[in-house]
């Protein structure tokens, strides 16, 4: 089988190598498509992703693809089943583990991180991380399944009320995530900042009831003459620099809560203004990957309930990973997936 090493210092080489054994709990995923993450552009650059990185190895941790085998202990799924993988695997027994919140594991370690994952032709993952896909759902639509389980986490973080309204910073793939997500739970209004004309209009289709273009638009008094407030009862800031950070906080109305979802670069700072967060009451959320959340992203891809279709915009073959990573650096795509197959 064909796989693409990522070797650190921004180079990867496709090695034939032989197909991976199973173990008795494991299943062998033939890749269909694996998305492009924002993680991995950071480790691209030489930044470390929800875990350490430690070349060489293959990157990918956004994949669906269809069981070729598993191993004698295989309950869960059977070889010819579609599924989507979740990469997070936690280690059961550090504090954070044994009190519930797994996603703060701290050995935390994730398939197409620090552990061969999506990158290939084959993958291979335990069954407790396999979630079986209706075979009529595109096998792209399953590579966005850990995505959308990490955006779930974000808005149960965010406890969203019935007939809020939500501004959402940043237009990319998480971004039009998000914007669904809120609409499904309940939100009267969600409004997209994006800069990118061609974003702004697929949020639109997406069901955005306002789209600002922050560089020419003064996002709060949009904000204003939309609601008739000054500001959201929620924010979730998709973009990961400090000037989204700040445009976050702007569109916040007295007790908002502001999700600050996106993977910023190591040790980016904001200042921030602690008066206004004392005056208005605010409430400053982070949010870290998908505990427990895949098997519902499973479930709202195979409903049909997120539209898909329209945030994956590019497709590359296995040997083009570094040129694929390019592109989902550009403003050109919204979600880049690679699929060995082509």
């Amino acid at each position: 089988m064909k796989s693409n090493y990522f070797l650190g210092n921004g180079c990867f080489e496709v090695r034939e190598e032989p197909i991976p054994a199973v173990g008795e709990n494991d299943v062998l995923v033939r890749v269909a498509a694996c998305g492009i993450c924002g993680t991995d552009v950071h480790i691209y650059h030489g930044d470390k992703g929800s875990a350490e990185v430690h070349p060489p190895v293959v990157l990918g941790h956004e994949l669906a693809g269809v069981v070729e085998k598993v191993g004698g202990r295989v309950t869960a799924v059977q070889v010819g089943d579609h599924v989507a993988v979740d990469p997070n695997l936690y280690c059961g027994k550090c504090p954070y583990c044994q009190t519930g919140r797994k996603q703060l594991c701290t050995h935390l370690y994730a398939i197409g991180v620090n552990r061969n994952g999506g990158f290939a032709e084959y993958c291979v993952a335990p069954q407790t991380q396999c979630y079986r896909l209706h075979p009529e759902i595109p096998l792209e639509y399953g590579a966005m399944a850990e995505p959308l389980a990490c955006c779930i986490h974000g808005i149960d973080r965010l406890h969203l009320r019935t007939g809020d309204t939500v501004c959402v910073i940043g237009g990319g793939a998480i971004g039009l995530l998000m914007l669904q997500l809120a609409k499904l739970s309940g939100a009267s209004r969600v409004i997209v900042s994006e800069p990118v004309a061609m974003r702004r209009e697929i949020a639109r289709q997406l069901g955005a009831d306002l789209t600002v273009d922050p560089v020419h638009e003064n996002l709060a008094e949009r904000i204003e003459a939309c609601l008739g407030v000054p500001g959201v009862d929620a924010v979730i800031e998709c973009v990961g620099n400090t000037l989204a950070v700040q445009q976050a906080f702007e569109a916040a109305k007295r007790g908002t809560s502001v999700l600050l979802f996106s993977v910023p670069k190591p040790y980016t700072t904001h200042p921030l203004d602690l008066m206004a967060v004392y005056q208005k009451e605010l409430t400053v959320l982070g949010s870290m990957i998908n505990p427990d959340t895949q098997a519902r992203a499973v479930a709202l891809i195979n409903s049909g309930s997120i539209r898909l279709k329209e945030i994956i915009t590019h497709a590359y073959p296995l040997s083009r990973l570094k040129d694929a990573i390019l592109m989902q650096m550009s403003s050109e795509s919204l979600k880049v997936v690679l699929k060995p197959g082509l």
